[in-house]
């Protein structure tokens, strides 16, 4: 079994930039486009439990911003499996991480995290 512990570090600067992209978003009260990187920072980051976990974290105060319960609920509980299953390596690629689609789905990557991710 191979547990993942720390990001490679191309990825986390790409991780490092959806974060940064969400934030500039955020800032300027761009939420849909805040939501998008902050989705991409998910699928980026989701094989490593500190970047997942934090992904999630994120998520979870935009939907308390947003007054969105269902958001909020949604990321509650992702934050306590995520992370482990991070570790274990036992995630569903693709996945963008809102409440908005079921925990375990697997979903296209897009091209450019693919080629990131160096999955064919």
């Amino acid at each position: 079994m191979k547990f993942n512990t720390k990001i490679p570090k191309h990825l986390k600067q790409a991780y490092n930039e959806e974060i940064k992209q969400y934030s500039l978003c955020l800032e300027n009260k761009q939420f849909g486009y805040a939501w998008f990187h902050l989705e991409r920072s998910h699928i980026i980051g989701q094989s490593y439990p500190i970047e997942h976990t934090y992904s999630h974290w994120l998520m979870l105060k935009f939907g308390f911003r947003q007054k969105d319960t269902i958001e909020v609920i949604g990321q509650i509980v992702r934050l306590f499996v995520g992370g482990w299953k991070s570790f274990i390596n036992h995630v569903p690629l693709g996945n963008t991480g809102g409440a908005n689609v079921p925990p375990l789905k697997r979903m296209p990557i897009p091209k450019d995290i693919e080629k990131l991710l160096d999955i064919e």
